[in-house]
């Protein structure tokens, strides 16, 4: 098994503690009452709801005795269950949970804890939070909901207006899997698939289609409630992050597909991340943008950030990083790792923007930029860069092309200029810009034309931007590494709509471990399993390390 396999183990291990012989499956039918099984259900039970049956209602997980036992509220399901991500086809059959006004569908109790949610259909409509695990309104950890896992459930707003938000994520020690998530829309609010601001994690957000108009994925974005919280040890990885591209002809408010204004360690990791143009802000896709949102939080900010083995295509800019909060006070933005991505289809021509592929502000510090592979279309450059010097920059092994200008900053030329304002003692070398003059950069870099550019890949026509067998970039890295990415990018495809039923994604088949089931009455004592978040230990190995245009000021928010 590999590195990241075994951390991703150790992030789905299975925790197993006794529980009572008298274990149940609770069957609840259609117009039966749910909430009181919910109230009445005991540690290692299993709520099972008759397949297709619709309870419309809002209903909350309640606190039980401290007790490390699973309760699982699932469908039953006729025939096989859905392995890996699911579809909206395959939740046809299941029960579904429908909030008939502006609250949640499901909801946690302070302190609820040791719940499984699976194989279920929630949805609502307007500005609920459909799936709501903790509150904002929470004040200390003791009232923090944990030990959650919501596996293999299609939730989603109405196709026709909407939902503000579809999983509001202010609990600990939380996966999201193997989901659907869609139409979190809003054309007056800012909408998100996933959003947290007041818990603090651990979270594992892992191998979900998710879809939001506003920020598809946000950490951040109201201040806490709960003094000096920072949301903490995070794992997004093997999603299919994207907005359908046919809301561009529809008037949801659009921002970007990741942000993160208030979170620290952090891996983001072998995601698809699409579809992203100019509309509320400047269409940067992905944003690690510190924001002491609402003037109370001076502790926020965003830290040991890494960005790796991703693809992020389609888009107007591509990563966009703020070092403090231009309105409120912050912490700085720092440690900061960019590596091993592909970025394509960066295009202003399409999707409007600039097309730079990095956008630095305010000084961040401690930002490393390396072997990434950049394809951009119509481009003004490659990196832009506006405020304070950045320390501890390194831009090393990535591969791009010139544009317009290159690496530019702020009144200053491009190229060295730039380097020597912004960047002191930075280091950046073996890199590839195309069609750049050799005499504006540092040595060390590399400065094809644009025909020699394209020769190096597999199939630059068609979207394969792996290199050739061929490639004088084999093993040119400052690490005896090929130039650019070296992971394998996800499949080329054109713009398109990846929805209603998204196919497998890879990685799609990364399941959690299921919760035991009890032994026969008789058997003895039972052991029943609930994920450990080793989050830390996981987060650890990916060695996410220290290194030594104009920008939209629009504040988007959760609240």
């Amino acid at each position: 098994m590999t590195k990241t396999g075994i951390n991703i183990a150790l992030l789905a291990a299975m925790h197993v503690s006794a529980a009572s012989a008298a274990a149940a499956t609770v069957h609840v039918r259609a117009g039966g009452d749910l909430q009181m099984a919910l109230v009445n259900a005991r540690p290692g039970d299993v709520v099972e709801l008759e397949a297709e049956a619709i309870f419309t209602g809002n209903y909350t997980l309640p606190r039980k005795e401290d007790s490390p036992n699973v309760i699982v509220l699932k469908s039953a399901a006729a025939g096989g269950v859905a392995l890996g991500r699911i579809t909206p086809a395959n939740a046809a059959a299941w029960a579904k949970l429908v909030s008939p006004n502006n609250l949640p569908a499901l909801q946690t109790a302070p302190g609820a804890h040791h719940w499984r949610i699976e194989l279920l259909e929630i949805s609502g409509r307007g500005t609920a939070d459909l799936l709501a695990l903790g509150s904002s309104e929470q004040s200390a950890l003791s009232s923090v909901p944990h030990d959650i896992v919501v596996d293999r459930c299609y939730i989603h707003g109405d196709a026709t207006v909407g939902v503000r938000r579809c999983v509001a994520l202010n609990s600990a020690s939380t996966i999201v899997s193997n989901s659907y998530i869609s139409d979190c829309k809003s054309e007056n609010d800012d909408a998100q698939a996933i959003a947290g601001w007041n818990g603090p994690g651990p979270f594992v957000i892992l191998n979900n289609y998710l879809e939001g108009s506003g920020e598809n994925v946000l950490f951040g974005g109201a201040d806490p409630a709960i003094a000096n919280l920072v949301p903490a040890d995070i794992t997004i990885r093997g999603n299919l992050i994207a907005k359908p591209v046919s809301w561009r002809a529809e008037s949801w408010q659009v921002k970007n597909l990741l942000e993160l204004k208030n979170a620290r360690r952090v891996a983001i990791q072998s995601n698809t991340i699409e579809n992203n143009w100019e509309a509320a802000q400047s269409g940067y896709a992905v944003l690690f943008t510190v924001r002491n949102q609402d003037g109370h939080c001076p502790w926020c900010q965003v830290e040991q950030v890494g960005f790796t083995g991703n693809t992020l295509r389609h888009a107007a800019g591509g990563i966009e990083i703020l070092g403090t909060d231009d309105s409120e006070p912050s912490q700085q933005t720092r440690t900061i790792n960019i590596r091993d991505n592909f970025l394509s289809d960066i295009d202003p021509g399409t999707w409007g923007g600039s097309g730079y592929a990095f956008l630095l502000l305010g000084g961040p510090r401690d930002i490393a930029i390396d072997h990434n592979t950049i394809i951009q279309d119509n481009a003004e450059g490659i990196l832009q860069v506006e405020g304070p010097p950045i320390l501890g920059f390194v831009m090393t092994n990535n591969v791009a092309r010139q544009g317009s200008y290159g690496i530019k900053g702020a009144d200053q030329a491009s190229g060295n200029d730039t380097i020597t304002a912004f960047f002191p003692a930075a280091l950046v070398t073996r890199n590839v810009i195309a069609d750049a003059d050799a005499q504006q950069y540092p040595s060390g870099n590399f400065f094809p034309s644009d025909a020699d550019f394209r020769a190096q890949f597999a199939s630059f026509d068609t979207g394969n931007y792996q290199l050739a067998s061929q490639s004088s970039w084999r093993r040119a890295g400052t690490d005896g590494l090929d130039l650019g990415a070296t992971a394998a990018p996800a499949k080329p495809t054109p713009p398109r709509d990846p929805r209603p039923d998204v196919g497998a994604a890879s990685g799609s088949n990364l399941r959690l471990p299921l919760v035991a089931r009890s032994r026969p009455k008789g058997q003895g004592r039972v052991r029943r399993g609930m994920v450990l978040m080793a989050v830390g230990v996981g987060l650890a190995a990916l060695a996410v390390f220290r290194v030594a245009g104009s920008w939209d000021r629009r504040r988007g928010g959760c609240e």
